[in-house]
C-alpha cells in the first residue's frame, strides 16, 4: 500500500478520515496525498478575463493556507504528505487523481446522507464510491480504534464479484483482519432455496480459490432486505469494518436500480470498504 489519497473539504470528517489514513500509512510505510477540490464552476475554469483569473489565484491561495493548519497534526510525523490541490467540479474526477499517482486505497470522511439529500443530490462520498477503481474506504467517526479485527465482506457469489472478492481477501490478510463471507436471502434480492445457495457458494469458491477451504467462513442470513442483514450481521458478529463489492452504475440505471453499497455506505455507522467489481 504505497499510496493513500486522502479527498478533504478542511471539515471535521476529513480530519477523521486523515487520522485514519496516517494510521495506515505508519503501518505499511504509505505515502498520503491529501486532495482538496476547488469545485470551481465552468465559467471560472475556462474564462480568460482578469478577474476570473485573480478569483481562481484567491482560491488557491486560501486552499494553501487551510491546509498549512489542517496537516499540522501529530499523528502525521514520519509521514510523507502531499498536499494536491485540483480545480475540480464534480467529486467522481478524484478517480482520475488516483490514476495520476497510481494510488492503492481511497481513504474519505463521511457524515452519510438521507432522505430527499440522499435521492436528489447524494454525497460527495457516494459520488466518490461510484467512480474509483480503486477500494474507497469510508470512515463515519473519530478512529479512535483502527486496528480492525473482523470485517464482513458481503457477496452475491456470482461470477462478476470473483475479482473484488480476491482484492478483499489480500487487502484484509495484509491488514491482519480476519473475514466473514455473507450472503443474505431477501425478498427484495433473488430470493433462492437453501440448495441453491450452497450451489452457488461452492461454485463461486471453486472458481476463485479452487478449493473449498473457506466455506465455514460463509454466513448465510434472512432478512427483510441485503442491506438489513449486512448490517444486522456486522451487529452480531461485532465487526469493525464492513465490505463490499460494487457495480458502481451511473445515469438512469443507478437512479431506478440503486445500490446496496451506496446504501450502506450512507447508513452504516461502522467504517465501509468499496471494492468495485
Amino acid at each position: 500500500m504505497k499510496k493513500i489519497i486522502v479527498p478533504v473539504d478542511f471539515s471535521e470528517h476529513s480530519e477523521f478520515a486523515l487520522e485514519a489514513a496516517a494510521g495506515l500509512a505508519h503501518k505499511f510505510g504509505s505515502e498520503l496525498i491529501v486532495l482538496h477540490m476547488l469545485e470551481l464552476s465552468n465559467a471560472i475554469i475556462s474564462s480568460a478575463s482578469e478577474a476570473l483569473n485573480q478569483e481562481t489565484i484567491y482560491y488557491l491561495k486560501l486552499a494553501e493556507q487551510k491546509f498549512e493548519t489542517f496537516l499540522d497534526k501529530p499523528y502525521l510525523e514520519g509521514i510523507k504528505v502531499s498536499p494536491v490541490v485540483k480545480h475540480f467540479k464534480v467529486w467522481s474526477e478524484v478517480n482520475e487523481v488516483s490514476i495520476e499517482h497510481k494510488a492503492n486505497l481511497i481513504v474519505m470522511g463521511s457524515q452519510g446522507a438521507s432522505g430527499i439529500k440522499e435521492v436528489l443530490i447524494g454525497s460527495n462520498t457516494q459520488k466518490v464510491v461510484r467512480y474509483s477503481d480503486i477500494p474507497v474506504l469510508v470512515i463515519k467517526h473519530n478512529p479512535i480504534l483502527m486496528d480492525f479485527e473482523n470485517a464482513v465482506f458481503a457477496c452475491d457469489f456470482s461470477e462478476d464479484a470473483i475479482p473484488p472478492y480476491l482484492q478483499a481477501k489480500d487487502t484484509f490478510k495484509a491488514l491482519g483482519i480476519t473475514m466473514h463471507l455473507v450472503y443474505v436471502n431477501s425478498p427484495d434480492g433473488n430470493f433462492r432455496s437453501s440448495t441453491e445457495i450452497d450451489k452457488r457458494v461452492s461454485n463461486f469458491l471453486k472458481e476463485a480459490e479452487g478449493d473449498l477451504v473457506n466455506l465455514e467462513a460463509v454466513n448465510v442470513v434472512s432478512d427483510y432486505s441485503i442491506e438489513k442483514g449486512i448490517l444486522n450481521f456486522a451487529n452480531v458478529i461485532g465487526a469493525d469494518l464492513i465490505a463490499v463489492a460494487t457495480h458502481g452504475r451511473k445515469g438512469l440505471s443507478h437512479f431506478f436500480e440503486g445500490s446496496v453499497s451506496e446504501d450502506i455506505t450512507n447508513h452504516s455507522t461502522l467504517p465501509v470498504m468499496t471494492f468495485k467489481i
